[in-house]
């Protein structure tokens, strides 16, 4: 992925931030299936025992900086929402009793999150160089995060790090568009952007999973809900890093 790249997708999301997250904070209480696959994830990320949560993955290949994620002081397992956006995602989960944080590249996207959940951890970084030490989470959430890796190697190295970064029978749920296309825009929510969005077939995501440490314990498609989001079909992902 290349620094222009990079920057492109971020100064997108800092243009769109704010009609972003008038639109789409409560895109959840529209998205049932979605509510259900969080709670599921919520529920089993609980069962991962604490002594897991130090372990390292057998992806680690990058050393592990400072980081901006401590353990949980609360007891609570600790889940990170990679590309947070403005945090609807991040706060659903805490209300399920887990200890959420989320992290997105856009630093707007980031003030948009703290503003409306002042109560909960955001920070600004890639998913391609995450800022956590090697197994400090015992659940990562990714929506619609992934689809802007549009190459190959870029997607092998996000899926990389977020099992170097969980722990050993730590969970994954990642939700992507599905199907086998990109798409480009260059105006989004009324203002100029450079932003692209890459489909996935999920028969190949799934052996990418398993590529980099992880075994998919559930495959949901469904299509789209009317009215409530862009018509395409989703496809979502349960995994667990072994």
């Amino acid at each position: 992925m290349t620094g222009e790249y990079l920057a492109a997708t971020q100064a997108s999301y800092d243009a769109v931030a704010a009609a972003y997250a008038d639109q789409l904070s409560d895109e959840l209480r529209r998205k049932p299936l979605d509510r259900a696959l969080l709670t599921a994830f919520a529920e089993q990320v609980q069962a991962v025992t604490p002594a897991q949560s130090p372990a390292a993955g057998p992806s680690q290949t990058r050393a592990a900086g400072p980081s901006q994620t401590p353990p949980s002081r609360t007891g609570r397992a600790r889940v990170w929402d990679v590309g947070c956006g403005p945090g609807h995602v991040t706060a659903f989960l805490a209300g399920l009793g887990l200890d959420a944080a989320g992290i997105d590249l856009s630093a707007q996207m980031v003030a948009q999150a703290r503003a409306r959940h002042p109560d909960l951890e955001f920070s600004t970084g890639s998913m391609t160089a995450l800022p956590a030490p090697d197994g400090s989470w015992v659940g990562l959430v990714c929506f619609y995060a992934l689809i802007h890796m549009i190459e190959d190697a870029d997607v092998r190295t996000a899926l990389a790090e977020f099992r170097r970064v969980l722990a050993d029978d730590g969970l994954l749920l990642l939700a992507v568009h599905a199907g086998e296309e990109v798409r480009h825009s260059q105006e989004w929510f009324g203002a100029p952007v450079d932003v692209s969005f890459r489909f996935f077939d999920p028969g190949w995501l799934s052996a990418e999973l398993d590529r980099a440490g992880f075994t998919v314990e559930a495959l949901t498609c469904r299509p789209p809900y009317p009215d409530a989001e862009v018509a395409t079909e989703r496809a979502y992902f349960l995994a667990r890093a072994r």
